[in-house]
């Protein structure tokens, strides 16, 4: 994985990402020597597993279910699906 200071990044953005995509290895991105982000590849089946699991709503509903489970606050999926079948 390499590294690349933020200037860097701005004067050569397109050279860096097309290079991200060809190889499919990460660059991370420095401001005064410090990581602040990383360049990732990815392809649309990636972007959403990304989106999903670092996505703000779905981290609270994923905490709010399991704390439901854990609490013993779950229903049987069959339950659930003999109520909304009746």
């Amino acid at each position: 994985m390499g590294t690349i200071g933020v200037r860097e990044l701005g004067r050569n953005a397109s050279k860096i990402v097309n290079s991200v995509e060809r190889t499919r290895r990460p660059v991370i991105v420095t401001v005064h020597g410090r990581p602040v982000a990383v360049v990732v590849p990815v392809d649309s089946e990636g972007l959403e597993d990304y989106l999903l699991a670092r996505g703000r709503q779905f981290i609270r509903d994923r905490v709010k279910a399991d704390q439901e489970l854990h609490a013993g606050e779950t229903h049987a999926l069959d339950d659930v699906l003999a109520e909304l079948d009746s």
